[in-house]
């Protein structure tokens, strides 16, 4: 009964939504709301606004994109303003053609998908109501009765630009069934629709041979020549091809480069002018945006040939990298397995972070700064601070080179891997391991990367190894301390006001006894050695945690735990150097006694009700960890 109910909601909801008037009534509706004659380009990118936009750090991110596009700020939010907002604004952008050029599963189609989608919805709001002349097969715009001679004042009146004339079909119901009276004109608000072809328009090439320009501007029915007697005749032609119904919104070319030319020629006019032509009628105005996508290697090859610079001077070239933060690659491949069937399959933690750090070793460029390696450029990029490096680093990095992100292993390579270790298995729980081992297998039979390029993915899956065992370490070394943030955090404390001693030359109070004594040189040095704080180095680095507080304290935030990434790593280290004999004994044990029994089954809940594991993950982790610390 709910889905019922639900379905006559919507359907409710639908019939809310239909409007049907004269002509007259749309000009009144517009003196109230000027916005339903915004141009398509302007409804696109109130569409965008209209979901939010967070600015930080001098960047904007649009809420628009957040769910389906992941790691891609910088890239959407040019996209916004270089596209879109100037679009809108009617600058000379909108009359190009906007190409999506990157490589193979890097969110190009994605991006239209929800683009279309999008415009569904808007059209179903207030703000992105959309009206046309009804029955017009072009769902056309009613400010296109207003004859030429009127528009100027029509114009100033209304708050309004008018562009664009009326599709020869309603020229002639203007002139036989009107009268020419275009008070009577019937008006109708219209719903975007995919399905039902209305403001939406996808092209996707086939075979040449076979492929009709039809597709694009509709065709001639030959069935109705002999009642109307001639081909010029509007009602002898079907206004059915994805230009026509594109109009009022958005028109998708699929892989647009691997179109036959004359395809590709009809929208010269429709790009600069905003008409195109078809059949044997004069130019026929169209307001669509029209949204290309193609890959690198056909967008090169299509620059390179001289017959093409006109159509190449009517396009925006927008590239759309592979995302390069792990934390949201991640969440790629989450997004991904959830869509499939095997979303019942238990992934372990990291396990896909384990697959997203390897992707993105692959994608990034060595640096030229001294002393950064790929490792610390992928933790710069995924926001995590790096000694020794600042944020002016990570904004010259990311300028150094504009084709970084256009190569490496794609998101579906990975996804594939990860499916064939699931169905090959038959597994209820799948971790790192199983998932980097599917990678390795998997690129013997890659079909596009040379000897050279397996071998350099072969050691990026040894790096992302590397830094899952020490995640698995992190993550043992946390269960089996009891309340693990307090522990860190006392101690984090207790370093804190040893330090402070030792540089203003002050001494400590003991908490129990009130007795003074010196700062505990031997805990400072048990801590600072675990990050490899040499003797020498142990002054500079004690003072240089003052003057971070320092500054913190100065902005007003507090420094805590999390706050210097190298300090943090020290103190954890430091409590898992302090337990790791008992977790070494503990978890490579074969015959454990009834203490070390208690322990590992404590550890083992909770790593399942706090981490996310489930017992047969927990149990794999605890043999893991174990080996690696006997070795």
């Amino acid at each position: 009964m709910d889905i019922f109910k639900r379905i006559a909601e919507y359907r409710a909801e639908s019939e809310k939504l239909t409007w049907t008037g004269t002509f007259r009534d749309y000009i009144d509706l517009l003196r109230r709301d000027p916005s339903p004659a915004m141009t398509a380009h302007a409804r696109v990118y109130e569409m965008i606004v209209s979901q939010g936009v967070e600015e930080a750090g001098g960047s904007k991110q649009y809420k628009f994109f957040d769910r389906d596009i992941f790691g891609l700020d910088r890239t959407m939010e040019r996209l916004v303003e270089e596209y879109f907002h100037s679009a809108a604004r009617r600058l000379d952008v909108r009359k190009r053609i906007l190409l999506l050029m990157g490589p193979v599963s890097g969110g190009k189609s994605t991006i239209v998908t929800l683009l279309k989608k999008g415009l569904e919805q808007f059209s179903r709001t207030d703000k992105g109501a959309v009206y046309a002349i009804k029955g017009c097969p072009m769902h056309e715009e009613p400010l296109h009765l207003i004859p030429s001679e009127l528009r100027s004042d029509v114009e100033r009146e209304l708050g309004v630009r008018i562009e664009g004339n009326l599709c020869p079909s309603c020229q002639m119901r203007l002139r036989t069934e009107f009268e020419g009276d275009i008070e009577r004109v019937p008006v109708e608000r219209v719903l975007i629709s995919e399905e039902s072809r209305v403001g939406i328009g996808t092209f996707s090439p086939s075979d040449p041979k076979s492929q009709d320009i039809a597709d694009l501007t509709g065709s001639i029915d030959f069935s109705t020549i002999t009642e109307f007697g001639s081909e010029s005749d509007p009602r002898a032609y079907r206004f059915d091809g994805e230009l026509n119904k594109a109009n009022r919104g958005l028109m998708e070319f699929q892989e647009m480069l691997k179109c036959d030319e004359k395809f590709l020629w009809n929208l010269l006019s429709l790009t600069q002018e905003g008409n195109f032509k078809a059949g044997r009628f004069a130019l026929i105005s169209a307001d669509e945006l029209i949204v290309a996508h193609t890959n690198e290697s056909e967008y090169k090859a299509f620059i390179a040939n001289k017959k093409n610079e006109a159509l190449q001077s009517r396009m925006i070239v927008m590239p759309v990298p592979y995302n390069l933060k792990v934390t949201q690659e991640e969440k790629i491949y989450t997004k991904l397995i959830g869509q499939s069937d095997m979303s019942h399959v238990h992934i372990a933690p990291h396990a896909l972070r384990a697959a997203a750090i390897f992707s993105i070793l692959t994608r990034l460029k060595e640096s030229k700064k001294q002393g950064m390696d790929l490792v610390k450029k992928m933790r710069m990029y995924d926001g995590e601070e790096v000694e020794g490096y600042k944020e002016a680093d990570l904004k010259e990095m990311q300028n150094e080179y504009a084709e970084e992100g256009m190569s490496g292993i794609d998101p579906r390579y990975v996804i594939n891997r990860i499916s064939s270790a699931l169905i090959k298995h038959d597994l209820p729980c799948i971790n790192a391991l199983d998932v980097l081992r599917a990678l390795k297998d998997g690129l013997d039979q890659h079909p596009s990367i040379t000897k050279e390029e397996r071998e350099k993915h072969l050691n990026f899956i040894s790096v992302a190894r590397k830094e899952y065992d020490n995640l698995a370490k992190k993550e043992i070394q946390k269960a089996f301390v009891y309340s693990f943030e307090e522990s860190a955090r006392t101690l984090f404390e207790n370093y804190l006001d040893n330090i402070e001693a030792y540089c203003n030359w002050a001494k400590m109070k003991d908490p129990l006894t009130g007795e003074e004594m010196d700062p505990d040189e031997r805990l400072m040095r048990s801590i600072e050695e675990q990050i490899g704080v040499s003797e020498n180095a142990k002054k500079a680095f004690r003072e240089e945690i003052l003057i971070r507080i320092s500054a913190f304290s100065r902005k007003g935030r507090k420094f805590d735990y999390n706050t210097h990434e190298r300090l943090r790593e020290a103190i954890e280290k430091k409590l898992f150097a302090d337990l790791k004999d008992i977790v070494k004994i503990t978890t490579s044990t074969k015959t454990p006694d009834e203490n070390q029994l208690k322990r590992i089954n404590e550890v083992t809940k909770r790593l399942i009700d706090e981490h996310g594991y489930c017992p047969v993950c927990a149990n794999e982790l605890l043999r893991y960890v174990g080996s690696l610390l006997n070795r």
